[in-house]
C-alpha cells in the first residue's frame, strides 16, 4: 500500500533513501528531502506492508501527461520483482490518466507498468 511522504515520516524516509547511492551523501539527502517539500510535481510515496511496516519509498515527478519514477528504494528484505510489481501497479491506479516512464536508471521497472 502506498501512503502519501508527510513530515512524520521523515526519519523513515531518509533512512530508506539512504539505501541509494545517490543519497549516502547527507548534503544530497538532505537537498532531496528540501526538493519535495518546495516543489510539488515532485512527489514522494512510502510503502508500507499489509502488517504496517514502511519498507520502500518511491519519489516520482508528475506532469501533465506523464508519472516518471524518479527513484524507488526498499529495504533489503523486500527487493524482489513482486514488491517492485506492487509499487508501479498502485502508482499507476493513482494515477490512471498519466502514462508511466522512469529515469533511466530506473527503466527496468516500466515491465511491470502494463494494463
Amino acid at each position: 500500500m502506498l501512503i502519501t511522504y508527510k513530515s512524520d515520516y521523515e526519519k523513515i524516509t531518509m533512512g530508506l533513501l539512504s539505501y541509494l547511492p545517490d543519497f549516502r551523501n547527507l548534503d544530497n539527502l538532505k537537498e532531496e528531502m528540501h526538493l519535495n517539500q518546495i516543489t510539488p510535481d515532485f512527489q514522494l510515496y512510502l510503502y508500507r506492508t499489509g502488517d504496517g511496516n514502511k519498507v520502500g519509498v518511491v519519489g516520482i515527478q508528475v506532469t501533465e501527461k506523464f508519472l516518471v519514477i524518479r527513484y524507488l528504494s526498499l529495504a533489503p528484505g523486500y527487493r524482489d520483482d513482486h514488491q517492485r510489481q506492487i509499487v508501479v501497479t498502485e502508482l499507476m491506479h493513482e494515477y490512471p490518466k498519466r502514462r508511466v516512464s522512469a529515469l533511466p536508471e530506473y527503466s527496468y521497472l516500466l515491465k511491470f507498468a502494463t494494463k
